[in-house]
């Protein structure tokens, strides 16, 4: 079972993070999804180095979203934020909604 798309009311673009070159960060094609966008603080650590920071917006998307740390993210309101970890919220056989759950800056 996953999140049902009626909850999902938000329209997030998201441009995975692939790598650093020479030049910056490198990002894969960008994608649109449907999510459900809280703007929230909350302390969390970061995936990439396991720091603690403050996470400003959480977004909640259907199960698949590519969306590694590091990854850039546009919000419902045009900010452009950095995804600061990543959870796949999954129960097999359990009747809650499967989920991905970006932190964002």
């Amino acid at each position: 079972m996953r999140v049902p798309d009626a909850l999902l009311r938000h329209r997030v673009t998201v441009a995975p993070y692939i790598g650093d070159s020479a030049y910056g960060p490198t990002y894969g094609p960008e994608q649109t999804v449907r999510a459900l966008v809280a703007a929230t603080a909350r302390q969390v650590r970061r995936g990439t180095d396991g720091r603690e920071t403050t996470s400003t917006a959480q977004v909640i998307a259907a199960p698949g979203l590519l969306c590694p740390p590091g990854s850039r993210v546009t919000l419902p309101d045009g900010r452009v934020t950095t995804a600061l970890s990543t959870a796949d919220h999954s129960a097999p056989g359990l009747p809650v909604p499967a989920c991905v759950e970006v932190m964002c800056e």
